[in-house]
């Protein structure tokens, strides 16, 4: 009896390949093959014919096939090496992470997620890195001085990190914002709207946020001659529990303050309770600036005045020259600009 009831996906039929996606395309199989392993040399028109292709084949590649074939894994890991909870806590880790995870789908690659905040997630992670389980990493929120960093690097597995590495400038290939330029900025817009006792909330100084954002507070306060007073200057962690601290210092430190530059916008959400306690008013009395343009600086009371930084545009920086990384090109740093995003904290 012959029946008319399809038969499961897949039953009976040939498993697509890589030459019916180039028949498809109108392409040849080298086309193909160097938009699947995002190789360079292909032309936008093509990569658009290739995945349109893909999409009415239905092909799929074999990993376990290409693997054997290439030596690669297919895989790339997102290394964060901060504590589990900023993960969820910090706007800027999920943003990233996001941003992260469609550049690596685009291009059929795997993200593996993993934390080494303590030294036995750190083993773990070297371990496993070391062991070939994947292609590259993309390291996130790197601290000077780190063990962690002598390890991957003697490992010689790819890395792509958010931001300078300290001490590896010339070892690690990095995406960052213009920090110290939107520190500046940030500065310049205070200025522009007649503050003159401006302090700041730093970030840690073994990151290069922390340390470029300090230089481009500096370097704004160097260009109008007002020396640089280290009473107004306090250090946090990116929390908002050390901008709150921060903001208490600097009170205590120099009461007469009109303006706060805080590296981070976290943080800054930390020093508006603080200043209400203390009767002082945003932005009649002190003007806040943050850093980041994240979720959370719309959302603050008032809404804050910060230095957008372009996670998005960083995810997909940091996927495409991990890729470079991994095909032998020189490790190199690319900076990307920010811009001064003006709310209530402090008006025009």
């Amino acid at each position: 009896m012959i029946s008319n009831v399809p038969s499961p996906t897949g039953a009976g039929r040939k498993r697509p390949t890589i030459r019916d996606v180039a028949r498809e395309a109108g392409v040849s199989y080298a086309t193909v093959s160097r938009v699947l392993n995002a190789r360079e040399w292909v032309s936008p028109e093509a990569v658009r014919a290739v995945r349109d292709a893909i999409a009415r084949t239905g092909y799929t590649a074999n990993q376990h096939a290409r693997s054997l074939a290439t030596g690669r894994s297919g895989s790339i890991a997102f290394l964060l090496t901060e504590p589990q909870h900023l993960l969820f806590e910090d706007p800027n880790y999920s943003v990233l992470l996001r941003g992260v995870a469609q550049a690596l789908s685009d291009r059929e690659l795997t993200l593996i997620l993993m934390i080494a905040a303590t030294p036995e997630e750190r083993h773990r992670a070297v371990a496993y890195l070391g062991g070939g389980h994947v292609d590259g990493v993309l390291l996130v929120s790197p601290h000077s001085g780190d063990p962690l960093l002598d390890q991957l690097v003697k490992a010689e597995i790819p890395i792509v990190a958010c931001g300078r590495v300290l001490g590896y400038e010339q070892a690690i290939s990095s995406v960052s914002a213009d920090d110290r330029g939107g520190g500046r900025s940030a500065v310049e817009h205070l200025f522009a709207a007649g503050c003159r006792r401006i302090a700041t909330i730093a970030g840690p100084q073994d990151t290069s946020g922390g340390v470029d954002r300090l230089h481009g507070y500096r370097d704004a306060l160097s260009a109008h001659g007002i020396p640089v007073d280290d009473a107004r200057i306090v250090y946090g962690d990116w929390s908002r529990e050390s901008g709150a601290a921060g903001m208490r210092t600097l009170l205590s430190r120099s009461p007469d303050l009109d303006a706060v530059f805080v590296a981070s916008d976290g943080m800054a959400a930390g020093t508006l309770p603080v200043l209400r306690e203390a009767g002082r008013s945003v932005p009649a009395d002190v003007r806040i600036v943050g850093f980041d343009d994240s979720g959370l600086a719309v959302t603050l009371d008032p809404p804050l005045t910060t230095i957008h930084h372009p996670l998005d545009r960083i995810s997909e920086e940091m996927v495409r020259l991990l890729t470079d990384v991994i095909n032998g090109r020189t490790p190199l740093s690319i900076t990307v600009p920010t811009t001064v995003v003006v709310r209530s904290s402090s008006p025009a």
